[in-house]
């Protein structure tokens, strides 16, 4: 079993796998991102591991494709990352109370489907949405997309925030909507601290 990428390293607060893997950016709150965890095709599938999108035999099966096909699995990396940039965009409109651009809807709209194309009904009754059989290497990024379509036509979007000290976005589920940070132990705290000092200065 081949070992997880760097992907481990970043924190999974966003409440939903679609503001996850737009969360594999990281950054100051304002500007441009500062850091990516995904430099390749393989770290997609190592996110989608990560996350529990994929099973572990799922993971290895996507890496022999990638590596039998290395033209292929950089195609699917480029349209990883282009979904990615479509999301940051709607959701990120969201949070700030906006409305996503029209161009975002329709390119989220043709990624679901192709999404679905590809899927199964499976279950029996209520029959759920499955890309257990898609052996793909897309399949990581459709699964990402269906969970963001799921959000935006079903999910509560008034929850939907940026986070005070980092790029992140995260589903506020506290009982008063008055989640701040997207962690109480990184962000939250750097800015208790910051506080601090700052009291400390002014006397």
């Amino acid at each position: 079993m081949e070992a997880l990428s760097d992907v481990t390293r970043m924190r999974l607060v966003g409440g939903n796998v679609a503001l996850d893997f737009v969360n594999s950016r990281s950054g100051p709150p304002d500007g441009p991102p500062d850091d990516d965890v995904l430099t390749g095709y393989l770290d997609v599938v190592a996110w989608s591991r990560y996350v529990g999108l994929a099973t572990e035999v799922e993971a290895a099966s996507l890496r022999r494709l990638a590596r039998d096909d290395p033209g292929a699995a950089d195609e699917a990396f480029a349209d990883a990352l282009r979904m990615r940039e479509c999301l940051d965009e709607i959701f990120r409109a969201i949070a700030a109370g906006e409305s996503p651009s029209r161009r975002g809807l329709t390119s989220l709209r043709d990624a679901e489907v192709e999404a679905l194309s590809n899927a199964q009904f499976e279950g029996s009754g209520p029959y759920e949405w499955s890309w257990r059989r898609d052996r793909s290497l897309s399949r990581p990024v459709r699964l990402v997309v269906h969970a963001a379509v799921d959000l935006l036509t079903a999910g509560r979007l008034a929850r939907v925030k940026g986070c005070g000290g980092c790029r992140f976005l995260f589903i506020d589920e506290s009982k008063n909507r008055s989640r701040r940070w997207c962690s109480m132990e990184d962000c939250g705290t750097s800015e208790k601290i910051r506080r601090f000092v700052a009291r400390r200065a002014g006397r």
